[in-house]
């Protein structure tokens, strides 16, 4: 079996690519450099490639993992050197690897994701000491949409962050690290509502950006 990770960065107006749109996009990219992947059987069949987690839309990101299977072996930077010249503008190719043997998918083994956030903030606050008290709540209640009843419920999503810091006070820019995975997952959207409000901050969500930077996963995977 051929399997590969291929990372790469998504800047620009290719953050309003949206993720159908986005494996549409490398299916075409796969077919016009020839690299022969694998599809699945059945009456529709499709090539055997997935996102390790799909990105929101509007976020930009420089840790996207693609996992695909080919019909034959490559070498992991000739995949490289066939996929660069075809991506569009705003997706630059990282790197490829093989994924290791006994994994069996990277949306299985995705644990967590960093996020760099940029948000107009007031001067005069200490938003350090205001991050504090905001993690030392013992919960915190967001207004989330079930996916089946499409009815709002409250949940805590305390649980799932697992770090906030001000790396910056002018612009406001705050490090998080939060739950992202199969078994628990947490938008950044639901914290940045939260936090703002808690704050007291008067900004809206288009003056926000969001960046992901790092996917972290489980059994000690590294790429």
């Amino acid at each position: 079996m051929n399997r590969y990770v291929l990372k790469f960065a998504k800047e620009g107006y290719s953050r309003f690519t949206s993720h159908l749109d986005m494996l549409r996009m490398f299916k075409r990219a796969f077919k016009r450099t020839g690299i022969a992947l694998v599809y699945s059987q059945g009456f529709n069949p499709h090539p055997k490639l997935g996102f390790a987690q799909p990105l929101s839309l509007g976020y930009t990101s420089a840790c996207e993992l693609l996992e695909f299977e080919t019909e034959k072996p490559y070498r992991p930077e000739q995949i490289v050197c066939l996929l660069s010249p075809v991506m569009p503008e705003g997706i630059e190719i990282l790197g490829c690897s093989v994924v290791p043997e006994g994994v069996k998918s990277l949306a299985s083994a995705a644990a967590a994701a960093e996020y760099t956030v940029i948000l107009p903030a007031p001067a005069g606050k200490n938003y350090a000491d205001v991050l504090r008290t905001y993690l030392a709540q013992d919960e915190i209640f967001v207004e989330k949409k079930q996916k089946k009843t499409k009815k709002m419920i409250s949940v805590d999503i305390r649980p799932k962050i697992r770090s906030i810091a001000v790396v910056c006070s002018d612009p406001l820019t705050l490090h998080m690290c939060l739950d992202s995975g199969s078994q628990s997952n947490l938008s950044p959207e639901q914290v940045l509502s939260s936090f703002i409000a808690f704050a007291e901050i008067p900004v809206s969500r288009a003056e926000i950006s969001v960046r992901r930077e790092k996917l972290i996963f489980d059994k000690n995977l590294q790429f």
